[in-house]
């Protein structure tokens, strides 16, 4: 098996070379991650090791879910390297959540904008987490917290809890939003009646629940779209 190195590629193939004179978008996956990488191994060069480890792993999406202990399982892959790939995925799971180039918080003021703020972070999860985002007066993000890890249903889940956070920052509405490991993001009876409850004590306390997100693989549901 012939073995090419990358210094054995033309100048316009390289990785690096090719993000810098066509651009960023103009590479592969396996290309981006060549660049994070840096090298590889006696066994394979970094293209061949940025191809093995997007296929072991079930590409860009297995891969923004790994483990540290994972990567250091894999041949060729030391602390440096395993930084960078970590750095890059929080990095990614950052930028979705960045303020806007006006300097403004992120503004949810439907189930779409709900969906792009939160769902790099959420649709990969392989356990389900329930957040609660509290808004101001004009929708914009003043915090962000997770309330459970676990499995989310109305038997586990405090009211109290739920409304606490946005109690404490003075919000004027709040969202709630968790994810189905499965994939599937149709909202269970448990859902349904969580939201009801949340619904119900909103009114009495004065703030409303502005919608209860459920992320699942590449796709969402709102319950609340459920209740009308």
């Amino acid at each position: 098996m012939n073995h090419f190195r990358i210094s054995d590629f033309t100048d316009d193939s390289k990785p690096r070379e090719k993000l810098l004179n066509f651009g960023a978008g103009a590479l592969s996956d396996a290309e981006l991650l060549a660049i994070l990488l840096g090298s590889g191994t006696k066994e394979m060069n970094v293209l061949e090791l940025a191809n093995f480890i997007l296929k072991e792993y079930g590409g860009l999406a297995g891969l923004r879910k790994i483990s540290k202990e994972k990567l250091f399982e894999i041949g060729g892959i030391g602390p440096a390297k395993a930084a960078s790939i970590l750095a890059t995925i929080e990095l990614g799971r950052r930028f979705s959540k960045a303020v806007n180039k006006n300097g403004e918080r992120p503004r949810l003021r439907c189930a779409e904008d709900i969906y792009e703020y939160i769902h790099y972070q959420m649709e990969h999860l392989d356990h389900e987490e329930l957040h609660v985002i509290s808004l101001d007066t004009k929708n914009y993000v003043i915090g962000e917290e997770m309330v459970y890890r676990g499995t989310i249903n109305s038997s586990n889940i405090r009211v109290a809890e739920i409304f606490k956070r946005p109690m404490l920052l003075n919000a004027a509405s709040f969202v709630m939003v968790h994810n189905h490991p499965s994939g599937d993001p149709t909202p269970s009876a448990a859902d349904i009646v969580t939201t009801r409850n949340v619904i119900t004590a909103g009114k009495t306390l004065d703030l409303p629940l502005l919608d209860h997100l459920i992320i699942g693989a590449g796709t969402y549901a709102s319950i609340k779209s459920y209740l009308d």
